[in-house]
């Protein structure tokens, strides 16, 4: 299959993680894109699948980064054409955005490994409930939530905000963040030391128990979606 990963930070620690080299093991033809470059990744049909990240930015944010408008017209066009979209932290956000929904700060931001809770529709779901328990721990790096998109059938959510949520039969979007490996994790405990709710290496210590199950996690969640690409491509 042809699978997009739109970034928004060039290098390995700033892209998909586990769910690009999910791809490449699967033998897809992978192209990255680094949305703030000028360059364009060509049209949403000429991919079978597309997968869209995090970053340091805001989903509202286009003084600052006014590639970002561009992007959620691309995102807009995957979902009005049926690509397979999959978002993950400002990539859910940004799919709410392009579905028309409100975006904005959360009442409180979440870093770490916090509790998330499927709903009866995420349990059921052929892509997020073939991933995750009815209640697991996420990893979790945000400040901003989303209203539900019209039509859209929430997933998954806990106390601080939605969490998951479902869009038509193609779209996918979760707000924490299941693509993470080892190297990820330590680039951002290292570069955003002072957002940690606590030491590093108390963190670090939490994130070497949780891991092992979250990859396992996160390759679940990325089959399943590459999965359901593959049965219409």
């Amino acid at each position: 299959m042809r699978v997009l990963s739109i970034t928004h930070q060039a290098g390995p620690m700033g892209g998909g993680g586990t769910f690009e080299q999910h791809a490449v093991d699967r033998g897809d033809e992978l192209t990255v894109w680094v949305a703030s470059d000028t360059t364009t990744p060509g049209m949403p049909s000429d991919y079978d699948a597309i997968m869209v990240f995090g970053g340091v930015m805001h989903p509202d944010q286009d003084a600052e980064h006014p590639w970002l408008a561009g992007e959620t017209e691309f995102l807009r066009q995957t979902m009005a054409e049926g690509v397979p979209l999959l978002g993950v932290c400002l990539g859910a956000q940004l799919i709410a955005r392009a579905a028309g929904s409100w975006i904005g700060p959360a009442e409180r931001g979440e870093v770490g490994w916090h509790e998330v809770e499927l709903t009866e529709a995420g349990s059921s779901d052929p892509v997020v409930g073939a991933a995750f328990p009815t209640r697991f721990d996420a990893f979790q790096w945000h400040y901003y939530t989303w209203e539900l998109p019209a039509g859209a059938e929430l997933l998954a959510a806990n106390g601080a905000a939605r969490q998951a949520y479902r869009l038509g039969d193609n779209t996918w979007a979760v707000q924490f963040h299941p693509e993470v490996n080892a190297g990820m994790l330590d680039y951002w405990f290292t570069t955003g030391a002072s957002e940690l709710p606590v030491p590093p290496d108390v963190l670090r210590a939490e994130t070497e128990t949780q891991l092992p199950a979250w990859l396992d996690r996160g390759g679940a969640l990325i089959a399943a979606f590459l999965s359901h690409a593959a049965t219409l491509a």
